[in-house]
């Protein structure tokens, strides 16, 4: 009988033994057949970022995704474009793009719209839902759905100081008087919107720019217009009417404190020195109330264009999820100080200790995910750091909320033709990039300006719609430089559209 148990029971185990061999084997050929399934050689191109050396760790990186992925060869052909210029450039020809770009998330709407991205499949978005922290998927998305892959999370801004004038950074007061004291400059670029908010978002104001599924703005929540709005610019008249500020804050001259990011870590190494001091932002006081200023955050992201090949598609969608990785996320960091998006990434130890990216994370806290604006709030909202450094009381504060309320108001209601329609903008006329100037379309394709004088060395660009989601600049480039006047006179600027979407901007002298 005690025998007859021991048989039975080994009879199991090899009954057990044998279905897992089974299974194992079943598995093993189940992970033969899809990697054999997106077996190839695949030509690809891609365009990273322009700075020396991040394409060669990509192509590296690319040689690692082989080696994961046998039976899979990349052979691909990587140019360095600035994400800042990637977006329109792929816009103005998506069909000659290539398949794998980078860029900076305010891009995100325009690619939606012109159909300029491969979203990620269901178990790709969930598997970068899972990955990547909040506000780098948040940023990657467009009415809920995911549309490209976060790569960093370190746009954002926070407080570079001096240690041996500053002993409370915490305090805007306390910054600005000793500063004050020590004939040094507070640099804060309250007169440009994406710093002007920071100051509304401390008081728990919002600005949300509404969106449907094509990526077209159809609204906008804001409420910068209240009570809370009126003690942000109390807050912000603080600064911008003190002996030290300036608001040029890529300028280090006399600097003893600078609101900034990453990309001028080393700008700010090298002018404090032994004395540097990084920190998230400071809080400021209005009638006995404390505010901690806030911030935007934003990301870099990866994009994968459509393919006719499904094959294809499958292997570039894979390669991004490899390259927006933990992994190359940490190699990039360890290259480059680039700030992680994966949430694993971002608590290494060596992330932990980067005293730039342990004050943008302290931010962070602060900070509301840069999701998509309209083009226009940009130059509505920029003139409140201006109309708070010029205001002379309260009342002038609320008429220049008021105001704001009203250009808001103006851009929702213009009608459809005048969205269309082109127009100049720039320092020309002694206008200070504030008046755009009305272009007139006859015939088809050719839009031409009203006559504007013009003095040499003054600069200007075209744009669609008063938005800057659609420019051209120097050379018909779409997004590009400014075009600098050469001789003074007075012009009229014409703008044609040609063959294949080119665009030629010509001068023409009025007599």
């Amino acid at each position: 009988m005690k025998m007859s148990k021991i048989l039975a029971l080994m009879l199991v185990l090899v009954m057990v033994f044998s279905c897992f061999v089974a299974c194992k084997k079943e598995d093993d050929n189940n992970n033969e057949d899809n990697e054999n399934a997106l077996a190839g050689t695949y030509n690809i191109t891609m365009w990273v970022s322009e700075k020396e050396g991040v394409a060669d760790q990509f192509k590296a990186q690319i040689d690692a995704f082989e080696l994961a992925n046998p039976g899979i060869v990349i052979n691909a052909e990587i140019e360095g474009v600035t994400e800042a210029d990637a977006g329109s450039k792929v816009v103005a020809d998506v069909a000659s793009a290539p398949d794998i770009y980078c860029f900076a998330q305010d891009q995100l709407a325009r690619l939606v719209q012109a159909s300029a991205l491969l979203a990620p499949g269901k178990a790709a978005s969930e598997n970068i839902k899972a990955n990547n922290d909040a506000g780098s998927v948040a940023a990657a998305s467009v009415a809920g759905t995911l549309y490209a892959y976060p790569m960093t999370s370190d746009n954002g801004y926070y407080l570079y100081y001096d240690t041996s004038i500053i002993s409370n950074p915490d305090s805007l007061e306390d910054i600005i008087a000793a500063c004050e004291q020590n004939g040094k400059k507070f640099r804060f670029a309250l007169e440009n919107a994406w710093y002007t908010a920071s100051f509304f978002f401390a008081t728990g104001c919002t600005s949300n720019w509404l969106m449907n599924e094509a990526g077209e703005f159809i609204g906008i929540e804001d409420n910068f217009n209240s009570p809370e709005g009126l003690v942000a610019m109390k807050g912000m008249k603080k600064l911008a009417q003190s002996s030290c500020y300036d608001s040029d804050a890529d300028q280090f001259t006399d600097a003893g404190a600078i609101v900034t990011g990453i990309w001028n870590a080393g700008a700010a190494a090298e002018h404090f020195g032994t004395n540097l001091g990084a920190a998230d932002l400071p809080s400021f006081t209005v009638d006995g109330q404390s505010y901690h200023l806030g911030s935007y955050s934003g990301n870099k992201l990866m994009g994968v264009k459509p393919q006719g090949d499904a094959k294809k598609a499958a292997v570039l969608s894979l390669l991004a999820q490899y390259l927006t990785g933990e992994e190359c996320q940490k190699q990039r960091f360890a290259s480059f100080e680039w700030g992680p998006s994966n949430k694993n990434a971002q608590a290494s130890e060596a992330v932990q200790a980067n005293a730039s990216l342990a004050a943008l994370a302290a931010q962070n806290e602060y900070a509301t995910p840069q999701g998509q604006i309209g083009g226009a709030w940009w130059d509505i909202a920029k003139v409140l750091g201006a109309d708070a450094k010029n205001a002379a009381d309260d009342a002038a504060l609320q008429t220049a909320l008021d105001n704001y309320d009203t250009s808001i108001a103006s851009w929702l209601e213009i009608p459809p033709e005048k969205r269309y329609a082109w127009t100049v903008i720039g320092s020309v006329g002694g206008t200070g990039w504030g008046v755009d100037f009305t272009m007139t379309e006859e015939p088809a394709g050719t839009w031409t300006s009203v006559e504007i004088n013009m003095t040499a060395g003054e600069a200007f660009k075209v744009r669609q719609g008063l938005s800057w989601d659609n420019n051209y600049g120097q050379d018909g480039v779409k997004g590009g430089a400014d075009i600098v006047v050469e001789t003074s006179g007075t012009y009229k600027v014409q703008l044609v559209f040609g063959e294949n979407d080119s665009v030629t901007i010509t001068l023409i002298p009025v007599a």
